[in-house]
């Protein structure tokens, strides 16, 4: 029911998106933000901007630099930042461990598009969500992207919402981990991409590199599973 009705609503110009817990995360999220004194946000995963303008309408004054493989979503993006000046969009782009090219298979539902193939137990269990072509898109890094859109700025936060692909944007950072000041990831409690990990060495990656979880965000249920598949988590250095 849920996927026809966003699908529904995507045919009238609007997009639905899972708001877990309210509305309340999106002040934490932005006072852990001016907290920490974040000047650039990396909105990797983008999809048509919803994490981008959440943070913004919640009061996070500073720059934003979004990051999206899809076409269709990337003009869109790109139409729903115009009229900020604080908020750029890089050209179409997916994120990962080295520049390159890859292919990324489109969903039906864009936010659950995924260089990554879903698992054959996703497939049977997850239909709203199959692949419905694919997109040949280039690939930058954290690095690369640091280098080339950050104007200086010293505290960034890196969100990645990329359905699986969180571990191969991590490494991507490079060298770069100190001028990363948070991150924010969606973890998988259930993986349904093939090559997917847990949660756990992720957290442990994390944790390597002195980021320690301050905000966790409930996440996709599915009845399918019988379970919640993915939780969002907010790390920092203490």
């Amino acid at each position: 029911m849920v996927g026809f009705t966003r699908k529904l609503a995507r045919r009238f110009g609007y997009d639905i998106a899972p708001f877990p817990g309210g509305a309340k995360h999106w002040a934490q999220i932005v006072s852990l933000l001016a907290r920490h004194e974040v000047n650039c946000v990396f909105d990797i995963g983008a999809n048509v901007g919803q994490y981008a303008n959440a943070i913004r309408k919640n009061g996070y004054p500073g720059r934003i630099v979004s990051f999206e493989p899809l076409s269709a979503a990337h003009a869109q993006l790109t139409a729903r930042a115009a009229g900020d000046a604080d908020w750029d969009v890089a050209p179409r782009t997916a994120v990962g461990a080295a520049p390159g090219e890859t292919q990324i298979h489109v969903s039906a539902e864009s936010d659950m598009s995924s260089i990554l193939p879903l698992d054959a137990t996703a497939q049977d269990r997850l239909t709203s969500s199959r692949s419905t072509g694919t997109e040949t898109v280039p690939v930058t890094t954290v690095a690369d992207g640091l280098a080339a859109h950050t104007d200086g700025a010293t505290h960034i936060f890196v969100k990645s919402d990329t359905q699986g692909f969180e571990a191969q944007v991590l490494a991507g950072a490079a060298d770069c981990w100190d001028r990363i000041t948070g991150v924010q990831l969606e973890l998988s409690i259930q993986p349904i991409y093939e090559g997917q990990p847990d949660h756990l060495p992720l957290l442990e990656m994390l944790a390597a590199r002195g980021l320690r979880p301050h905000l966790v965000i409930p996440g996709y249920w599915s009845r399918q599973y019988g379970r919640m598949l993915e939780y969002d988590v907010v790390c920092f250095r203490d």
